[in-house]
């Protein structure tokens, strides 16, 4: 299914600069009872600013602070929960499912991380296939040869690269990967240094804003037989559109594949502690400045791979 993983430390936290702002605690009283660890994303994607919503939301209407983190996403998302260095995480629910039964990527098998637990199914993450609009790439097909940032290494975005360049015939030794965060990525990709990058995150991703701001940017299209193969082998690939005019300069709907961002705990969370997080977040979603058009409660439970945790299920009970 997935190719061959390089085994990587996950750094999970970043400069303290630049969690200043979504960093703290309710009161002032020295008791750290009430902090809650949230892991995050990187500061390019959909999961780091969407946390920084959740955390004022809990803040303001919880006896509850998140402490809210960027990390390296899904995959070592799953880990610290896991592990209960972390109480809540962003991850996608591919990776939520290789985790739990220890299959589907190298980094994850045989470790059937089974005390995790889900909370609620949030929105699409969408498959962004990012070059310079006169690269000359117009189809996955032609990133064969070329040099190609999957995300960083171990990641639910890489997962996905390499999942969908294997779809389309294309091996790791066909294509020079590079491995980096969003940021770096649209960087490389403005400097000259890659020819693609592969970015996992809901519509519009601010990485990708930022480099259509600068840059004249053509995303590529995963459509037709490509698609329908990629659907074919991994069952939580889902159809998406990238809308036209999301970006700067991209004035035509893309066809595209998406996952699931979901929010994750493990069973040694209180279940009122899981409840009251959960009841603050779909309780003011008009606070919520992101992806509002999908985060439902309605919805909440679409696509989830694992276990729920009894304190969500009391909630959407």
């Amino acid at each position: 299914m997935v190719g061959h993983m390089k085994r990587r430390n996950f750094i999970a936290l970043s400069g303290a600069a630049g969690l200043a702002g979504l960093a703290g605690c309710l009161g002032g009283d020295g008791d750290n009872s009430n902090q809650l660890s949230w892991h995050a994303g990187g500061q390019g994607g959909t999961y780091y600013p969407l946390s920084g919503d959740f955390k004022t939301i809990v803040d303001a209407e919880t006896d509850y602070s998140l402490q809210v983190q960027s990390t390296g996403a899904s995959t070592a998302n799953v880990g610290s929960l896991n592990r209960e260095e972390a109480d809540f995480a962003l991850i996608q629910n591919d990776v939520a499912h290789f985790a739990y039964t220890g299959t589907g990527i190298e980094e994850l098998q045989g470790t059937e991380m089974t005390n995790l637990r889900g909370v609620a199914s949030l929105y699409p993450e969408t498959i962004h296939v990012i070059t310079q609009a006169d690269s000359g790439i117009e189809t996955i097909d032609d990133l064969e040869g070329q040099t190609v940032n999957t995300g960083d290494a171990g990641s639910g975005t890489q997962v996905n690269a390499l999942q969908i360049l294997e779809s389309a015939g294309i091996s790791e030794g066909d294509f020079d990967e590079q491995n980096a965060d969003f940021d770096t990525a649209t960087d490389q990709i403005s400097d000259g240094d890659i020819d693609a990058a592969f970015v996992v995150a809901g519509w519009p991703a601010g990485s990708v804003e930022n480099l259509a701001t600068t840059n004249d940017i053509s995303l590529v299209e995963i459509s037709g037989d490509t698609r329908d193969a990629v659907m074919g082998e991994a069952e939580w690939f889902a159809e998406d559109t990238i809308p036209a005019d999301s970006y700067d300069g991209v004035e035509e709907d893309v066809e595209t594949v998406s996952v699931q961002a979901m929010i994750a705990t493990h069973e040694g969370v209180d279940e009122d502690v899981v409840e009251a997080v959960t009841e603050a977040i779909f309780e003011n979603l008009d606070d919520v400045s992101r992806k509002t058009e999908f985060i439902d409660v309605e919805t909440a439970q679409d696509g989830m791979p694992i276990d729920l945790h009894p304190g969500a299920e009391a909630y959407f009970n």
